[in-house]
Protein backbone atom coordinates (compact mmCIF):
# COMPACT_ATOMS: atom_id res chain seq x y z
CA UNK A 1 0.00 0.00 0.00
CA UNK A 2 1.23 3.29 -1.02
CA UNK A 3 -0.05 6.38 1.10
CA UNK A 4 -0.58 9.64 -0.61
CA UNK A 5 -0.58 13.17 -0.07
CA UNK A 6 -2.98 14.87 -2.44
CA UNK A 7 -4.26 18.16 -3.24
CA UNK A 8 -7.52 19.17 -5.16
CA UNK A 9 -7.53 22.39 -7.61
CA UNK A 10 -9.15 24.30 -4.60
CA UNK A 11 -6.04 23.60 -3.14
CA UNK A 12 -7.91 21.08 -0.15
CA UNK A 13 -5.18 18.85 1.14
CA UNK A 14 -5.93 15.41 2.34
CA UNK A 15 -3.77 11.82 2.19
CA UNK A 16 -5.26 8.55 0.92
CA UNK A 17 -3.74 5.08 0.08
CA UNK A 18 -3.61 3.21 -2.81
CA UNK A 19 -2.46 -0.77 -3.84
CA UNK A 20 -0.30 0.89 -6.08
CA UNK A 21 0.79 4.15 -8.09
CA UNK A 22 -1.30 2.42 -11.11
CA UNK A 23 -4.04 2.11 -8.85
CA UNK A 24 -3.76 5.76 -8.07
CA UNK A 25 -3.17 6.42 -11.60
CA UNK A 26 -6.60 4.53 -13.06
CA UNK A 27 -8.75 5.66 -9.84
CA UNK A 28 -7.95 9.29 -10.86
CA UNK A 29 -8.56 9.15 -14.64
CA UNK A 30 -11.96 7.47 -13.62
CA UNK A 31 -12.88 10.31 -11.45
CA UNK A 32 -12.87 7.52 -8.58
CA UNK A 33 -10.37 10.26 -6.63
CA UNK A 34 -12.47 13.56 -5.54
CA UNK A 35 -11.37 15.95 -2.88
CA UNK A 36 -13.33 15.39 0.48
CA UNK A 37 -14.00 18.84 0.94
CA UNK A 38 -15.44 20.08 -2.14
CA UNK A 39 -15.84 17.09 -4.42
CA UNK A 40 -13.55 18.23 -6.85
CA UNK A 41 -12.04 14.77 -9.45
CA UNK A 42 -9.39 17.81 -10.07
CA UNK A 43 -6.56 15.48 -7.85
CA UNK A 44 -2.99 15.22 -7.49
CA UNK A 45 -0.24 14.09 -5.58
CA UNK A 46 1.72 16.23 -3.68
CA UNK A 47 5.49 16.12 -3.23
CA UNK A 48 6.29 13.84 0.06
CA UNK A 49 9.24 13.32 2.14
CA UNK A 50 10.62 9.95 1.61
CA UNK A 51 10.42 7.61 4.68
CA UNK A 52 13.81 6.33 5.27
CA UNK A 53 15.52 5.50 8.28
CA UNK A 54 18.90 7.37 9.40
CA UNK A 55 22.02 5.68 9.18
CA UNK A 56 23.99 8.74 11.61
CA UNK A 57 21.94 7.91 14.62
CA UNK A 58 23.08 6.02 17.31
CA UNK A 59 22.09 2.43 17.22
CA UNK A 60 21.10 2.28 20.67
CA UNK A 61 18.12 5.27 20.28
CA UNK A 62 14.98 3.71 18.44
CA UNK A 63 13.31 5.57 16.02
CA UNK A 64 10.66 7.79 17.15
CA UNK A 65 7.46 6.07 16.54
CA UNK A 66 4.72 9.00 17.02
CA UNK A 67 2.98 9.28 14.16
CA UNK A 68 2.95 12.22 11.73
CA UNK A 69 0.44 15.00 12.23
CA UNK A 70 -2.81 15.06 9.58
CA UNK A 71 -4.84 17.50 8.50
CA UNK A 72 -7.96 17.35 10.23
CA UNK A 73 -11.18 19.42 9.84
CA UNK A 74 -14.51 19.63 11.83
CA UNK A 75 -17.63 19.55 9.54
CA UNK A 76 -20.54 22.10 9.87
CA UNK A 77 -23.84 20.98 10.24
CA UNK A 78 -24.57 21.92 6.54
CA UNK A 79 -21.92 19.56 5.26
CA UNK A 80 -22.98 17.29 7.33
CA UNK A 81 -26.01 17.15 5.62
CA UNK A 82 -24.64 17.42 2.09
CA UNK A 83 -22.75 14.57 3.21
CA UNK A 84 -25.81 12.68 4.21
CA UNK A 85 -28.16 13.66 1.04
CA UNK A 86 -25.17 12.50 -1.50
CA UNK A 87 -24.51 9.29 0.70
CA UNK A 88 -28.95 9.05 0.45
CA UNK A 89 -29.19 9.83 -3.31
CA UNK A 90 -26.35 7.21 -4.20
CA UNK A 91 -27.98 4.39 -1.99
CA UNK A 92 -31.51 5.38 -4.21
CA UNK A 93 -29.69 4.98 -7.26
CA UNK A 94 -28.35 1.79 -6.41
CA UNK A 95 -31.93 0.72 -5.03
CA UNK A 96 -34.01 1.59 -7.94
CA UNK A 97 -31.88 1.90 -10.99
CA UNK A 98 -30.57 -0.78 -13.39
CA UNK A 99 -26.70 -1.06 -12.92
CA UNK A 100 -25.49 -1.87 -16.81
CA UNK A 101 -21.70 -1.42 -15.17
CA UNK A 102 -19.18 -0.97 -18.09
CA UNK A 103 -21.86 -0.60 -20.99
CA UNK A 104 -23.21 2.97 -19.09
CA UNK A 105 -21.93 4.83 -22.08
CA UNK A 106 -23.08 2.38 -24.90
CA UNK A 107 -26.21 2.15 -23.19
CA UNK A 108 -26.93 5.82 -22.25
CA UNK A 109 -26.18 6.80 -25.99
CA UNK A 110 -29.10 3.62 -27.25
CA UNK A 111 -31.84 5.23 -24.92
CA UNK A 112 -31.01 8.77 -25.74
CA UNK A 113 -31.31 7.99 -29.83
CA UNK A 114 -34.13 5.93 -28.81
CA UNK A 115 -32.56 2.35 -29.48
CA UNK A 116 -33.36 1.07 -26.66
CA UNK A 117 -35.91 2.25 -23.39
CA UNK A 118 -35.76 4.82 -21.19
CA UNK A 119 -35.44 4.01 -17.69
CA UNK A 120 -32.86 4.89 -14.74
CA UNK A 121 -29.66 3.33 -14.80
CA UNK A 122 -26.01 3.70 -13.65
CA UNK A 123 -23.11 2.25 -13.88
CA UNK A 124 -19.05 3.18 -15.33
CA UNK A 125 -17.90 5.74 -17.35
CA UNK A 126 -14.65 8.19 -17.21
CA UNK A 127 -14.31 11.64 -17.57
CA UNK A 128 -14.11 12.06 -21.30
CA UNK A 129 -16.51 10.16 -21.71
CA UNK A 130 -19.11 11.69 -19.26
CA UNK A 131 -18.38 15.19 -21.25
CA UNK A 132 -18.46 13.34 -24.34
CA UNK A 133 -22.04 12.35 -23.35
CA UNK A 134 -22.93 15.88 -22.18
CA UNK A 135 -21.63 17.62 -25.30
CA UNK A 136 -24.56 15.42 -27.26
CA UNK A 137 -27.08 16.50 -24.84
CA UNK A 138 -27.23 13.11 -23.38
CA UNK A 139 -27.54 14.09 -18.96
CA UNK A 140 -25.34 12.47 -16.87
CA UNK A 141 -24.32 12.40 -13.03
CA UNK A 142 -21.17 11.60 -11.62
CA UNK A 143 -22.21 9.97 -8.02
CA UNK A 144 -19.03 10.49 -5.26
CA UNK A 145 -18.52 8.40 -3.29
CA UNK A 146 -18.92 9.96 0.25
CA UNK A 147 -16.60 9.08 3.35
CA UNK A 148 -17.79 7.66 6.14
CA UNK A 149 -18.66 10.39 8.46
CA UNK A 150 -16.62 8.37 11.26
CA UNK A 151 -13.11 9.58 8.98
Amino acid sequence: MIKYALACEQAHEFESWFPSSDAFETQRKRGFVTCPVCNSPEVDKQIMAPSVARTDKAPDKAPSMQPEPQAMTVLSDKEREIRAALRALREHVMKNAENVGKDFVEEARKMHYGEAEERSIYGEADLEEARALLEEGIDVLPIPHVPDDRN
